[in-house]
C-alpha cells in the first residue's frame, strides 16, 4: 500500500479523511499537525516528505475566511497560492501525486447552468482569486496532480453552515436566510471518499475535476431542509443578497457539472438531501 500524507489535517476535510480512511481500513495515511507540516515552510515540508515518503499528498490546507480575505490579501495569497505551489514542488522532487482542493468560488456565478471544467474561471472575491492562483501554480509545476473544485462543504466536524444553523435554530425563533444564491451542498465525508477512491484506483487521469453532491438548492432551501430533518421548529424568512451585505461578493450560481468525475471514475454521487440526513443523524446521536 502506498503512503498518503494529508496537509491541513485538523480542518473539516482533513478530519473527514481520517474518518473515512479508518472505516475503509486504509492504514498508511498520515495526518501530521500543522506545526510539523506547515505548507509555507519549505524546509519543514521537505522533512515531512523525507519522513513519510508519500506516493500521494492531499492538500486540505487553505485560507477559507471569505470575507476576511478581502482585507487580508497577502496571507490568503500566501496560503492558497504559495502554499499549494510549495507542495507541488515537493511532490515533483519526491515523485508524489498531489490531490489539491479548490472551490466553486473561482466562478463569477453569472451563468445559470451547471459549470464544467472548461468554463472560464472569473473570480469575484479575493478568496476565489487566490484559490484560482493556487490551481494555476500547481498545474504549472506538476503534471501528476488532481485539482478538485468543491463547494458548500459541511460535516460533523469543524464550523460549517449545517452546525451553525442547528445552533441558531436552538437559540432563536426566527432566521433570515439568503434565497438568491444557488449551489449544491457537499457532505465532506462524500468528498473524502471520492479522494480516497482516486488514490485506490491509482488513476493517471490527472487534471481538474468538479465534485459536489447531486442536485441544486439555495441557502434558504438548504436551511429549511436542515430544520426539517432535525425536527427543529424555527421561522425562516427568505431574503435577497442585497439585504445582507457582506465584505466579499459571492457567486449567485455555482452549481457544478460532475460529468467528468462520474465518467472517469465510474461513480454515483449521492443526492445532497440524502447526505444531509446522514450527517444530521450522526450529529444527533
Amino acid at each position: 500500500m502506498k503512503n498518503i500524507v494529508v496537509f491541513g489535517a485538523s480542518g473539516q476535510l482533513g478530519q473527514c479523511l481520517k474518518n473515512v480512511a479508518a472505516l475503509k481500513g486504509i492504514i498508511p495515511i498520515f495526518f501530521p499537525p500543522e506545526t510539523e507540516a506547515n505548507i509555507l515552510d519549505e524546509g519543514a515540508l521537505n522533512k515531512v516528505f523525507e519522513q513519510y515518503k508519500p506516493s500521494f499528498a492531499i492538500n486540505c490546507a487553505a485560507y477559507t475566511a471569505v470575507d476576511k480575505a478581502e482585507d487580508d490579501v497577502a496571507l490568503a495569497e500566501k496560503i492558497n497560492k504559495t502554499g499549494a505551489e510549495n507542495l507541488a514542488v515537493q511532490c515533483k522532487a519526491h515523485g508524489a501525486v498531489l490531490i489539491h482542493i479548490s472551490t466553486d468560488f473561482v466562478f463569477k456565478g453569472d451563468l445559470a447552468r451547471p459549470l464544467n471544467e472548461h468554463d472560464e474561471a472569473n473570480p469575484i472575491s479575493v478568496y476565489g482569486q487566490t484559490k484560482l492562483d493556487g490551481e494555476k501554480a500547481v498545474a504549472a509545476v506538476l503534471k501528476e496532480h488532481f485539482t478538485i473544485r468543491t463547494g458548500w462543504l459541511y460535516s460533523e466536524y469543524a464550523n460549517n453552515f449545517v452546525k451553525t444553523m442547528l445552533k441558531l435554530g436552538s437559540e432563536r425563533d426566527e432566521l433570515k436566510i439568503i434565497a438568491d444564491q444557488v449551489g449544491t451542498p457537499t457532505y465532506a465525508i462524500d468528498l473524502a471518499a471520492f479522494i480516497l477512491l482516486i488514490i485506490d484506483n491509482e488513476s493517471k487521469a490527472y487534471g481538474l475535476y468538479h465534485y459536489s453532491n447531486e442536485g441544486v438548492t439555495s441557502w434558504y432551501d438548504f436551511a429549511r431542509a436542515i430544520f426539517d430533518i432535525a425536527g427543529t421548529e424555527v421561522k425562516i424568512i427568505p431574503i435577497r443578497t442585497d439585504e445582507y451585505p457582506t465584505r466579499a461578493t459571492r457567486p449567485s450560481y455555482s452549481v457544478m457539472d460532475k460529468s467528468k468525475a462520474k465518467q472517469i471514475f465510474n461513480i454515483e454521487i449521492p443526492y445532497w438531501r440524502d447526505s444531509l440526513i446522514s450527517c444530521i443523524n450522526k450529529l444527533q446521536q
